[in-house]
């Protein structure tokens, strides 16, 4: 396992296709990591589908209907962008037209995508696994799509 430098601040994601391991930022955006911990602990993302999925782009996920409508039953929050830059890798949340409507739903990118820079809200980013992301199906929506098996802060893990 990648050498984690905050337990507390650190996601173990087990796919279907295989583990991955996201470094929070907490610095970069507190209230949507404190969002992502506090939904993962719920056990909230244990069984959802990645059902938007695109080719070079990104791979989506946290949405508990898997039709990309849903989220969880706590508020919206409030936009946190930054200048953290979207990279392959990076963990950033989805959200509607409304820049403050990110809820549970999230993506990790492929590549660059240096068009959402500042539009998104980025919380993580992958620091091992990635290519356990690369091998989950595409498509819009998935056929027989890939899920989280389960997901906890490192620092919960016995």
């Amino acid at each position: 396992m990648a050498a984690m430098k905050d337990p507390e601040n650190t996601i173990v994601m087990e796919t279907t296709k295989g583990n991955v391991v996201i470094e929070l930022l907490p610095d970069v955006a507190p209230a949507h990591v404190a969002r992502i911990k506090e939904l993962t602990r719920e056990g909230f993302y244990d069984g959802i589908v990645f059902h938007r999925v695109i080719d070079g782009f990104m791979a989506q996920t946290g949405d508990p209907t898997g039709t990309g409508m849903g989220g969880s039953d706590k508020p919206d929050l409030k936009a946190e962008f930054s200048n953290v830059s979207h990279v392959r890798g990076t963990c950033s949340m989805a959200r509607s037209q409304n820049p403050n409507s990110a809820n549970s739903q999230f993506f990790i990118c492929f590549g660059d995508a240096p068009w959402l820079n500042r539009q998104y809200s980025v919380w993580g980013q992958v620091i091992e696994g990635m290519e356990n992301i690369d091998k989950i199906k595409r498509g819009e929506p998935v056929r027989d799509p890939d899920s989280i098996v389960s997901m906890r802060v490192a620092a919960d893990i016995a």
